[in-house]
């Protein structure tokens, strides 16, 4: 069935490559094709020597995750090479800064899962450990790895309790694929009793519960920085407007949060309330999806607001028609952590519609505290424990949103509430070096190594 499948996937690919080109670079790896140049890449790694440790990050959020264990495994092994994976292109292009090619580092796209592809792909890099990032489990993968005598390990495992209902209904498909992990490592005790369930099987891997890699991930110094020259920048006479973000948005979610947001903000009266109207507070939205960019976009100016779009800044910072601008739109790639060093407040994308929420752990490293609405599945403890700790706040939808976003902004004890959100986010530090000793540990478990 898979094998029937792939002209469709191999369309989907090229689709999405009408506005994301990398989609469509080096397509043939997908199923297991590697060019010349590659292979001599792969055989140039393979004469230095040293453990070939595979990371499949899938997209975007899953790579930035890699980056803390990556860094982990370096500090333990120094002389390991990375074989770096992705399916998707914002994955594949966060992925690029994670690489040392002076140390014998490659990169490619995960191959679809088809036996003929997947057998191409470890012959060729024939890794010493597999690592997948959080929820990667493929059938044929895994059933080919083990053949290989390929130790697999799902590191940073989530499982909601939405994804195990759809799990077992393809109980049969995907419990022997995860019972032929040797390691699990859980981020917390919820996910790991969920994927217990998952399992339900004679011989299970070895399931810990080590926390989130996320909270190692540390904001680049120069990118909060950016973010700092953006709150503060301002037209002449005039002070700076405060920032509400909107981080991670997804589809469907703009049209209420920009009606929300003129409702609460850009009536005559909240302007006139606000002594000045360049002290009227600025709404910036950073669409999940780059191939939403332009969608958002005509969104916003459909309503008849002003807006502005981070990709035209001249030199990266905000001119007069930007300063004057109600929303600005932020279209570029990797500058999450400046976003967040901008803002007084964030709204969690993904989290106002049934989608489960985005990450909020970044978020609170920068000092930016979140409001969320009543999806956060997919990070449920991460998101409870926010909450407890005055990192994070909960709401039932965007007007209350907005509302709550707006206060805490304006609040005196704002300061107070940044530096929860960066306690709250060093707390729970210490994952990735408990994931990086257990990664090393199974490598070294396979024959030869």
């Amino acid at each position: 069935m898979l094998r029937l499948g792939t002209p469709a996937y191999l369309w989907r690919v090229w689709s999405r490559g009408r506005v994301e080109p990398d989609y469509r670079q080096r397509w043939w790896e997908r199923l297991g094709f590697y060019g010349a140049a590659y292979r001599r890449g792969v055989a140039n790694s393979r004469a230095r020597g040293g453990m070939l440790v595979w990371v499949h990050a899938v997209s975007l959020g899953e790579a930035r995750a890699a980056s803390a264990l990556v860094a982990a495994l370096r500090l333990q092994a120094p002389g390991m090479r990375l074989l770096l994976t992705h399916g998707t292109a914002t994955g594949l292009d966060a992925g690029k800064a994670l690489l040392r090619p002076d140390q014998g580092d490659v990169q490619t796209w995960l191959p679809y899962d088809t036996p003929g592809a997947v057998r191409r792909f470890l012959r060729l890099h024939r890794p010493d450990v597999g690592v997948l990032m959080e929820t990667e489990v493929w059938p044929v993968l895994q059933h080919e790895a083990a053949r290989f005598g390929l130790p697999m390990v799902l590191a940073n495992a989530r499982l909601s309790e939405k994804s195990l209902r759809q799990g077992l209904r393809l109980r049969a498909l995907l419990g022997p694929a995860v019972r032929a992990l040797q390691a699990v490592l859980a981020q917390t005790e919820s996910d790991a009793q969920r994927l217990r369930v998952m399992i339900d099987g004679a011989a299970r891997p070895a399931l810990q519960v080590c926390g989130n890699v996320k909270f190692d991930m540390t904001p680049a110094p120069v990118l909060l920085s950016l973010g700092q020259t953006w709150r503060t920048a301002a037209l002449p006479g005039q002070g700076a407007r405060p920032i509400v973000l909107a981080a991670s948005t997804r589809e469907g979610e703009e049209a209420g949060l920009i009606q929300a947001w003129k409702n609460a903000v850009l009536r005559p009266e909240s302007r006139a309330a606000s002594g000045s109207p360049m002290l009227v507070p600025r709404l910036w939205i950073v669409p999940r999806h780059p191939q939403r960019f332009d969608e958002v976009a005509a969104l916003v100016q459909s309503e008849g607001l002003g807006l502005s779009r981070r990709s035209q800044w001249s030199g990266g910072l905000p001119d007069a028609q930007a300063l004057g601008a109600d929303v600005w739109l932020g279209d570029s790639m990797g500058e999450m952590p400046a976003y967040f060093a901008a803002a007084q407040v964030a709204l969690l994308g993904g989290s106002f519609a049934p989608l489960g929420g985005q990450n909020l752990i970044e978020a609170a490293a920068c000092g930016c505290p979140i409001v969320m609405g009543p999806s956060t599945f997919n990070f449920a403890e991460a998101a409870e424990l926010s909450e407890a700790a005055g990192a994070a706040r909960r709401v039932q939808g965007w007007p209350q949103g907005v509302a709550q976003a707006l206060a805490w902004a304006a609040s005196p004890a704002h300061a107070d509430s940044v530096a929860q959100c960066v306690a709250f986010a060093q707390a729970h530090r210490g994952a990735a070096e408990r994931m990086a000793c257990l990664i090393l540990r199974a490598a070294k478990a396979k024959p030869g190594v």
